[in-house]
């Protein structure tokens, strides 16, 4: 049959939660989903309060039948899915050494960047400095023109 925790077999109204929380868990995280809508439908204080049990009590990512399968999961995908093991030691030194060539390549590639960036930096103030200076020398260069002068008063 079912098994349920021990405070939730003494039955009572007090452990109602508790049954139903447990049959939830067995069921698996879509019968927290349809709990909540139904309880949205019928009373929607219920309903937000259900959701927010889920929310905070992590239901949504845990299901107590295949709890083992969430933690295998956070453990593949989590921050040391790099240096995990596979069991097997010639794959895991390959695959070691594979990272650590990958690792290099990459730093070599943004060493490769920003030196590309910094030369294409430098040439772009380079050529703002030689354009400023022939706009510097060219108006060093020019005569000073006075305005023409024109007719003056009362001549013509």
């Amino acid at each position: 049959m079912h098994s349920y925790p021990d405070t939730a077999r003494t039955g009572g109204l007090s452990s109602l939660p508790r049954r139903a929380e447990g049959w939830l868990d067995q069921r698996g995280k879509w019968a927290w989903i349809a709990t909540t809508v139904l309880a949205f439908i019928v009373f929607w204080p219920v309903g937000l309060a259900l959701l927010a049990y889920i929310i905070w009590g992590k239901r949504m990512f845990r299901n107590s039948s295949c709890a083992h399968r969430h933690d295998r999961h956070a453990r593949r995908w989590g921050p040391d899915v790099y240096r995990s093991t596979s069991g097997n030691t010639a794959f895991d030194s390959y695959k070691a050494e594979a990272l650590r060539r990958l690792e290099e390549e990459q730093q070599a590639f943004e060493a490769f960047l920003q030196r590309l960036r910094n030369s294409k930096d430098k040439s772009e103030f380079d050529t703002f400095m030689d354009e400023r200076a022939r706009a510097n020398q060219a108006a060093d260069a020019a005569p000073e023109t006075k305005p023409a002068e024109g007719p003056r008063p009362g001549e013509y």
